[in-house]
């Protein structure tokens, strides 16, 4: 059976404890927190509170969101980074969330090598000191600087990072790159959100992405079954952006609705 997780970016309305309660009532093995939603982390509660709490619900902090950029690397980024593996620690996640800077440069594959390759080389004992897993996510955008794959799995084999450093595979960003191969084996997450038509591929951007239904023109149903077959056993967590999903009144409906879609189109 699926494990399902969910993401704070789908319910950003919600504090820290709504967002686990909700996470337990749906059965979901676990949660991601982010920084980049409005007010501090964890509503400036005590980490290792908020860890205990989950703890005692049953849930996994599975990651915390984000280094930002992480690529662009410098002393200032690795002390961004140290202070939220710092966080984590204290809340007993899993992992935190690398993301590749978006601004149009070293888009091209060797440069997006070159300076994923130096930003990860000096993430990867950080990660290790701290007992952390680091979740790089390639993003789909014409420009971004790590939007491909198999130039992260490249990476991650040149620096023995496998263990440690694992590629989230977004249903979006993979489509949006083309739908590229699969990497079952180096993937520690899967992020899941869909977009309803009609609408180009190069026209999507983060505010199109809904709840999976029926409607989904992303084939994450395929995707997932795809890494699935492959020997994936880790969590799907729902990563929706958009307003409409937000203003949802009942989120919790609309997640179990998605959760049973996804569920019967992977086992059929």
């Amino acid at each position: 059976m699926l494990a399902f997780a969910l993401n704070h970016m789908t319910v950003p309305r919600l504090g820290w404890r709504a967002v686990l309660d909700l996470a337990a009532r749906l059965g979901c093995a676990g949660v991601e927190f982010r920084n980049d939603l409005p007010g501090p982390l964890f509503g400036g509660e005590d980490p290792a509170k908020v860890g205990a709490v989950a703890r005692d619900l049953g849930l996994r902090i599975l990651a915390l969101a984000e280094v930002k950029a992480f690529n662009d690397w410098s002393e200032g980024k690795a002390a961004e980074a140290r202070a939220l593996m710092a966080v984590a620690q204290a809340a007993g996640a899993e992992a935190v969330a690398l993301i590749p800077r978006n601004d149009g440069v070293a888009t091209g594959r060797a440069d997006s090598a070159r300076v994923t390759e130096r930003a990860l080389a000096g993430l990867l004992p950080m990660l290790r000191d701290h007992g952390l897993k680091g979740m790089v996510e390639p993003l789909g955008f014409a420009a971004c600087s790590l939007r491909y794959k198999e130039v992260l799995a490249d990476v991650i084999g040149s620096l023995d990072g496998a263990g440690t450093l694992f590629m989230v595979h977004d249903t979006f960003h993979h489509a949006l790159a083309g739908f590229g191969g699969y990497w079952p084996g180096l993937t520690g997450m899967v992020h899941v959100s869909g977009v309803a038509g009609p609408l180009a591929l190069e026209a999507m951007g983060d505010g199109d992405r809904v709840l999976v239904d029926a409607d989904d023109l992303l084939g994450n149903v395929a995707q997932i079954r795809a890494l699935v077959a492959g020997g994936y056993a880790g969590p799907v967590s729902f990563e929706a952006f958009s307003p409409r999903v937000h203003a949802l009144a009942d989120p919790g409906a609309a997640l179990r609705a998605s959760m049973e879609f996804i569920r019967a189109g992977v086992s059929a």
